[in-house]
């Protein structure tokens, strides 16, 4: 069931913007920077559920519908919503409340998503898309969707939360009004809206990469994970799933968050060294991978296995520095799906209930090929953006034009 699956994943605690700066868990302020950086997490904490690390591990391996040439429109087969009641051939206003562009996975997707925005809005479907960013603050986010409902002009929403727990009310009023709710990247915790959008998941993500490390170090062997932010659904699930893999398979392993922070990634990597071999690093996001490389090059100690993301960044260190690596990814292609999604409800088509995304590592032998395809992209662009197609491009990726 969707309910169970969404409660599962996101039990326990108020969940907060993936790879953003975040609040605590009642909305309070960013994380003490004084603070010990380091965690406790494990795979038996409230952010592990065994059932739903069983069905990701199970969707790993799962045929998705669809061209794999348009990833962004492929799904896992499953339960439909029927979107008969609102077929249109009237050029639906879009209101989007977004919960921030604070970070270059977000910019990425966002200028994405723009591009296709541009397509829809020539071809008739959408007349306009009018965007509020809470900047990473849920009492924004919930005041924007407040304030999108009272004004009454929006022909459907597209909604991506900055936190769970405190933004699923604030869904369920928009669900309320009778329009079409796509809530994408993070869940909530009700299945009222008309679809959920998102890549396979955190637990995906932690799989693949503590069992890529575990296969490629030794019983005992240390590794340094580095995290990005404590509370964040897909961080916290990507950490429990490799938690329990590194347990298993007798891997040391010590976790830091970082707040995203290069300064302080390095600083963590460069006492980790002093205590003793480092084998490998494990992040929850790339985007400070050469950072933390970087310690170990100001050291003179061999790299490490690693894996990073599939920001540009990484990719490049890792093609330069020949390491052993992995680039996981939590598909970005997923800020395009939330529009087409629409163009499908207005043509009446029923939509996948829960739309999971392909979510496939690039590994060593399919890296040359995403370098060759993004070459001239800025080091925070994402590999599997997935605009090729889209006008503007490469330009306005390259660009970097943020709307």
């Amino acid at each position: 069931m969707r309910r169970t699956h969404l409660k599962g994943v996101l039990a326990g605690a108020a969940v907060l913007a993936v790879l953003t700066a975040c609040s605590t868990d009642d909305g309070g302020s960013d994380p003490d920077p004084d603070a010990d950086s380091s965690s406790t997490g494990s795979s038996d904490s409230e952010w592990f559920v065994q059932a739903d690390f069983d069905q990701q591990r199970e969707q790993m391996g799962a045929s998705f519908e669809g061209d794999p040439a348009q990833p962004y429109l492929q799904y896992i087969d499953g339960p439909t919503t029927d979107t008969a009641q609102w077929k249109t051939d009237k050029p639906m206003k879009v209101c989007f409340a977004n919960a921030s562009i604070s970070n270059p996975w977000r910019q990425t997707g966002w200028i994405t998503m723009n591009q296709q925005l541009k397509v829809l809005q020539d071809s008739g479907v959408v007349s306009a898309m009018e965007t509020r960013d809470a900047g990473d603050d849920d009492n924004k986010q919930i005041a924007d969707i407040d304030y999108f409902i009272s004004e009454g002009n929006c022909d459907a929403f597209i909604i991506s939360p900055n936190s769970t727990a405190a933004l699923t009310p604030a869904v369920e009023r928009a669900c309320e009004t009778g329009k079409p709710v796509v809530v994408f990247d993070r869940g909530v915790e009700t299945d009222c809206a008309t679809t959920f959008i998102h890549p396979i998941g955190g637990y995906a993500w932690g799989i693949a990469t503590a069992e890529f490390l575990a296969e490629n170090l030794e019983e005992g062997d240390k590794v340094v994970a580095l995290r990005i932010l404590p509370g964040v659904d897909v961080l916290e699930t990507r950490w429990a799933a490799a938690k329990k893999i590194f347990d298993e398979k007798g891997i040391e392993a010590v976790d830091y968050f970082t707040d995203a922070n290069p300064e302080k990634i390095k600083s963590i990597v460069t006492d980790e060294l002093t205590k003793g071999d480092v084998k490998g690093i494990w992040m929850d996001a790339g985007d400070g991978s050469v950072a933390a490389l970087e310690a170990f090059e100001d050291a003179g100690m061999d790299y490490p296995v690693m894996t990073g993301e599939d920001e540009m960044s990484f990719l490049r260190k890792w093609e330069e520095t020949g390491l052993t690596g992995l680039a996981p990814v939590y598909s970005n292609f997923q800020w395009r799906t939330p529009l087409l999604a629409l163009e499908k409800i207005a043509k009446g088509e029923p939509v996948p209930a829960e739309w999971v995304l392909p979510q496939e590592p690039i590994t060593e032998d399919g890296r040359a090929d995403y370098l060759e395809g993004n070459e001239g992209m800025p080091d925070g662009h994402y590999a599997k953006f997935g605009g090729e197609d889209l006008p503007g491009y490469p330009q306005v990726w390259q660009d970097r034009q943020i709307p």
